[in-house]
């Protein structure tokens, strides 16, 4: 038990006193480069589904 509430002081210690906070403003930023990222992605791959499925529809409709 010894070693447990040791380990939970050093990391206490670790987030308050050595681990650097990005601001407010730098958390913004990330969260909106984030955001855009995920968007494009997002809308690339819709693209790709639908052409996959145009395709897919013209080889299906070859044979049936």
């Amino acid at each position: 038990m010894k070693k447990f509430t040791a380990y939970l002081k050093v990391s206490y210690d670790e987030l308050v006193n050595k681990t650097s906070w990005p601001s407010w403003q730098e958390l913004q930023n990330s969260a909106i480069v984030v955001f855009v990222a995920t968007l494009i992605i997002a809308i690339i791959i819709a693209l790709m589904d639908g052409a996959f499925k145009n395709i897919m529809h013209i080889i299906y409709s070859m044979f049936y």
